[in-house]
């Protein structure tokens, strides 16, 4: 129990301690009372103040109002009273924390008007007790001032960290979604076909095989040979989910673009700073898909990519002096790929074919993300 009541001290710094002093400070102010029936008026009062504030916490509704008012109203009579005005204290901190924007509006205004009037009426009539203490006595009407405004605004930062977080554990889920849903598709499309194909010719080969000899091994020919295939495309697809950087797609695209003879010029560094591994995945694709669109649909001899990344986002240019098919039904279904890729990191892509064709992709950076 004792190391439980030490922790939370510790990691509470002097705070506690400031607030155990304000309960315990009240009954000094009442024992300089000048009759025992006031005395115990301020001992009730006291008692009264902290059950009323432990209610309050618990309080919604118009009753927030109610325990408000009781409260202030002993904090006032209080200081009339017995030039304590630190009560102020406990009723600043409370008000900081009301959620609804209406209740805390009207109450911090009537704590701020009835503290100042209670406090100058003290002075005004040359109050002893507090002009002692008058330099403590500003202190608290300038935590009055802001401890509220303090509180509110921490609440309501945190309450939008809460509400970010939540939104970006919601995005997290929906791209996984989504990469299973492309995953899904990318087998299908890969696998379905070609295994309904292969299955369709085993069993022609498998009726073949006493009929048609020849023909049969023919088609277990090509049963192996679509194996093959469905095999190299399983590698690729999985190959790209393993996530690639952009440096070493770059690599990736040279080779290809030199097998198809078709020069490229690179502009820019192709290490990415403040982007996640997902991000630059995202724009690795993007980038394949783009250059698989210049060497299969073109007829371009010339392709260049420029990079470039600011503080706010990451751009690729993809250019080439071929000749952009617009009825190509192949490419157009590349850029709706990346148009759905871009989608998932805010990204953004623009297509331009007057003289050449380019291709313009742009993603914000993210570096609050972790790869």
């Amino acid at each position: 129990m004792f190391k439980k009541v030490t922790t939370f001290y510790r990691n509470n710094g002097i705070a506690p301690y400031i607030w155990t002093i304000l309960c315990i400070l009240p009954f000094y102010f009442i024992l300089q009372a000048d009759s025992l029936a006031k005395m115990l008026a301020g001992i009730l009062l006291t008692f009264l103040f902290f059950a009323f504030y432990r209610f309050a916490f618990t309080a919604s509704n118009w009753t927030i109002y109610l325990w408000s008012i009781i409260l202030i109203g002993i904090s006032t009579a209080f200081t009339s009273l017995y030039s304590y005005v630190y009560f102020s204290f406990f009723l600043a901190y409370y008000i900081g924390n009301i959620k609804d924007r209406i209740a805390f509006t009207s109450l911090y205004i009537v704590l701020l008007v009835s503290t100042t009037v209670s406090i100058n009426y003290n002075i005004l009539i040359q109050d002893a007790l507090i002009l002692k203490q008058l330099p403590f006595v500003i202190i608290t009407g300038i935590s009055v001032i802001l401890l509220p405004l303090n509180i509110r605004n921490r609440k309501e930062k945190g309450q939008l960290v809460e509400k970010l977080e939540h939104a970006n554990k919601k995005i997290s889920e929906l791209i996984k979604l989504e990469e299973r849903q492309r995953i899904a598709r990318d087998l299908h499309d890969t696998l379905g076909q070609k295994l309904s194909l292969i299955g369709l010719k085993s069993d022609l080969a498998r009726r073949l095989i006493y009929k048609d000899p020849e023909q049969a091994r023919a088609e277990l020919k090509d049963v192996q040979q679509t194996a093959r295939t469905a095999l190299n495309e399983v590698r690729k697809m999985v190959s790209s989910m393993r996530g690639i950087r952009l440096k070493e797609e770059v690599l990736q695209i040279k080779e290809i673009l030199k097998a198809a003879g078709i020069e490229l010029e690179i502009d820019g560094s192709t290490v990415l700073t403040n982007v996640s591994l997902f991000t630059e995945n995202i724009l690795s694709m993007c980038l394949k898909e783009a250059v698989t669109n210049v060497v299969k649909h073109s007829g371009a001899a010339k392709c260049s990519v420029m990079i470039n990344q600011s503080w706010k986002e990451v751009e690729l240019i993809i250019s080439d002096d071929g000749v952009f098919k617009d009825g190509n039904k192949e490419r157009g279904h590349g850029l709706s790929g990346m148009k759905e890729r871009l989608d998932f990191v805010n990204g953004e892509m623009e297509l331009f074919s007057e003289k050449g064709t380019v291709l313009i992709i742009k993603v914000p950076n993210d570096v609050k993300q972790k790869d």
